[in-house]
């Protein structure tokens, strides 16, 4: 089938290697997969335009299943990468597909300045709070006392908290979802890819094998209505079975409250996605289930900042104007030059 002006239509399927998928049966990956091959034929982006970058770990095995540009570069390193490509090539749609040991702990620089630029890059991080690919060590996000492999007396370590990272790098999109809430998920994705910007996306996904069970509070259908609240922008912070508790500030600190007991839906916290001060977005990453508080998913943070990939190739194109077209040949052989014998 093919359009008005003769383009392709896309459909999921097109978007589909013909590689064998090496995850576990049952592996959460699998969803984000599927979401991100459903989200792409929408988006009206040719394949060839389109580029996964990804680091080392199980969700780094991503573009090998998509039929699209793909680089499985280094630990750590799929950000620095993704930005070169990205600077050299804006015409390009690129994604980086990380976990949260390849992200949060080699590659913690590199993710850091990634976002701090706001690099027009799609981030998507699996957090399954372990190291499946090396079977079963404690991650950069395993909560104090996880007994594992590399930690049998429970870790020690204080967990990292992605959304609360990026979002101190000024990230301009800030979003979360779960692996198995698919519609929530693909939705997600779309709107990270349509934003012109740094997207970070963080997926609880679930490694059934080395961590099974991780984010169970989250998902099952009995607790996920009191354990997790979906953000929606202008609205209240509500959530539970019945739709009647919230959230509110005492002072600076948030409090979970029932409502219909002197205390009405306009006493809450109202969610403003495009508040140019991260700092609501901030407090809403800092809500933890193992402290009394629903767990945030939707787009925490949504603004518009000028881009790193803009401004460095504007300035290219000054430079060009001023001085003239570069020749490297020129250039190696002026000023003080000398022969080694």
């Amino acid at each position: 089938m093919t359009t008005s002006l003769d383009l392709p239509v896309l459909t999921p399927q097109d978007f589909a290697s013909d590689q064998d998928i090496r995850w576990c049966p049952g592996c959460g990956d699998y969803s984000i997969l599927a979401q991100m091959k459903k989200i792409l034929p929408g988006l009206g982006i040719p394949r060839e335009k389109t580029v996964f970058v990804s680091g080392i770990g199980c969700s780094s095995r991503f573009p090998y299943y998509m039929n699209t540009y793909g680089i499985h570069s280094i630990h750590g390193r799929a950000p620095a990468v993704a930005t070169g490509l990205k600077s050299a090539r804006p015409d390009l749609h690129v994604w980086v597909i990380t976990g949260d040991g390849d992200g949060l702990s080699i590659g913690g620089n590199h993710l850091m300045h990634a976002i701090r630029r706001n690099m027009d890059l799609n981030i998507v991080l699996f957090n399954n709070r372990i190291y499946g690919l090396t079977k079963g060590q404690y991650s950069p996000t395993s909560p104090l006392g996880q007994r594992t492999k590399s930690t049998p007396m429970g870790a020690i370590d204080n967990p990292l908290h992605p959304l609360s990272i990026v979002i101190g790098a000024e990230a301009t999109f800030v979003a979360r979802s779960i692996d198995t809430n698919i519609k929530h998920l693909g939705a997600t994705l779309e709107r990270a890819a349509r934003h012109q910007g740094s997207s970070f996306v963080e997926v609880y996904q679930n490694c059934n094998v080395f961590n099974d069970g991780a984010w169970d509070y989250a998902k099952d259908r009995k607790l996920k209505a009191e354990t997790t609240l979906e953000l929606e922008h202008g609205k209240p912070l509500i959530f539970g079975a019945n739709r009647d508790k919230g959230i509110r500030l005492n002072g600076l600190t948030p409090e979970v409250v029932e409502l219909g007991k002197g205390i009405s839906e306009d006493d809450l916290l109202f969610h403003d996605e495009a508040a140019p001060e991260p700092s609501l977005a901030y407090l809403l990453s800092r809500l933890r289930y193992e402290d009394g508080f629903p767990e945030p998913i939707g787009v925490f943070r949504s603004v518009d900042a000028p881009r790193y990939d803009v401004l460095i190739n504007d300035q290219v194109a000054e430079a060009v104007k001023r001085q003239g077209a570069g020749d490297l040949d020129a250039l190696f052989n002026s000023g003080e030059t000398w022969v080694v014998e």
